[in-house]
């Protein structure tokens, strides 16, 4: 029978009600002491487990938060799933993962998911063509945010990074180095981080007077196999063609480029410095390590996560500590006002990680 022991049978071995039950099981203080322990003496006697979505369902109020992700051997999902599982161990909150591939639109699957009931609320990572359905289900009250940064912000809560601002500081840190001729392998402009991080490339060359060279711009797709194409385009040209630095769009793409420079005996950063944008777990490890734009993808789960918990429950606070981390790493949450709406904008500041690929300075730095 233990093992099919369900909270109403709980409630009736106790003579108490499932909602009582379902009180204690939640620790809430208002239950009566005595009951409190009538209830505790009969889970303890059958060693009964509850079913965290039956906990839910019998208080009328599931503790389950969903997380939509794409596939966990994406390069920064990982990290971010870390955050948010860091996170939720201090919250009386579950976790439930939905990974699926966004080769196609999965409207029916995160339907059916939102049918069930399960979950209080969504974090969508990177929802690629699920964005405008998840808008839709929003408007419709139910509690949702976003890591993205594939789509241009919307009226979705969202949390991401100012895409824009670090690759400024990327093709900047190349300027200071006495770079010149800063070449950009670009990610695929479908993409808005990718567009974003063209603008700040040419926004940082516009500021130190260096005209923009098509000649210097390459097409990526965020793979390595992408990044090396592009070098080998690079490298087929003549050497006085070549640029001394390259700003890549994203580390993956970057260790392409490391890959075959060192296959034709390139020298880098002597010959050619590299930067690249993510600082994905590899990037410190390659010879020579890559210098990058750290994305701080933990803080983004950590912060998505909490923005999405007190969204539902109102009266939800974390220990002064967290709070305390979470106000000096410097992210800034920014409320826009389009005309029926307020949603709530968290950016999670980048940090510029300098290691081998960019090398030393060529010449005086830049004014």
């Amino acid at each position: 029978m233990h093992s099919t022991l369900t909270i109403q049978d709980i409630a009736r071995l106790a003579g108490v009600s499932k909602a009582t039950v379902s009180r204690v099981l939640n620790h809430n203080p208002s239950v009566n002491a005595l009951l409190r322990e009538r209830v505790q003496h009969v889970i303890q006697e059958y060693d009964f487990v509850p079913s965290v979505t039956a906990i839910g369902l019998a208080g009328g109020r599931t503790r389950l938060i969903g997380v939509l992700a794409p596939p966990l051997t994406w390069p920064s999902v990982p990290e971010i799933m870390h955050g948010i599982a860091e996170y939720l161990e201090c919250t009386d909150y579950e976790m439930v993962l939905y990974s699926i591939g966004f080769e196609r639109n999965h409207s029916d699957v995160l339907d059916h998911i939102l049918n069930m009931k399960m979950v209080a609320g969504l974090l969508a990572i990177f929802p690629g063509e699920l964005s405008n359905h998840l808008a839709q289900r929003f408007q419709q009250g139910f509690p949702l945010v976003t890591i993205d940064d594939q789509s241009k912000p919307s009226a979705l809560p969202w949390v991401g990074i100012n895409t824009m601002t670090g690759a400024y500081e990327a093709t900047r840190h190349l300027l200071e180095l006495g770079h010149r001729r800063i070449a950009h392998i670009l990610g695929p402009q479908h993409y808005y981080c990718a567009v974003e991080r063209y603008q700040g490339y040419c926004q940082a060359l516009q500021d130190a007077g260096i005209a923009l060279n098509p000649n210097l711009l390459f097409q990526g797709t965020f793979t390595p196999a992408s990044g090396r194409q592009c070098a080998t385009m690079l490298f087929s040209r003549e050497r006085q063609d070549w640029p001394t630095a390259i700003f890549v769009a994203n580390d993956q793409m970057a260790y392409g480029v490391l890959e075959v420079a060192e296959q034709q005996g390139i020298s880098v950063p002597e010959e050619i410095a590299v930067v690249g944008f993510d600082d994905n777990m590899l990037s410190a490890h390659l010879r020579p390590s890559l210098t990058t734009i750290q994305q701080p993808f933990s803080e983004m789960g950590r912060q998505a996560i909490e923005a999405l918990i007190m969204s539902i429950d109102q009266n939800h606070s974390m220990e002064q500590g967290r709070l305390k981390q979470s106000t000096q790493s410097g992210s800034e949450h920014v409320r826009e006002d389009p005309q029926t709406t307020n949603p709530l904008r968290i950016q999670v500041p980048t940090r510029l990680i300098v290691r081998a690929s960019s090398g030393s300075p060529r010449t005086l730095p830049i004014g």
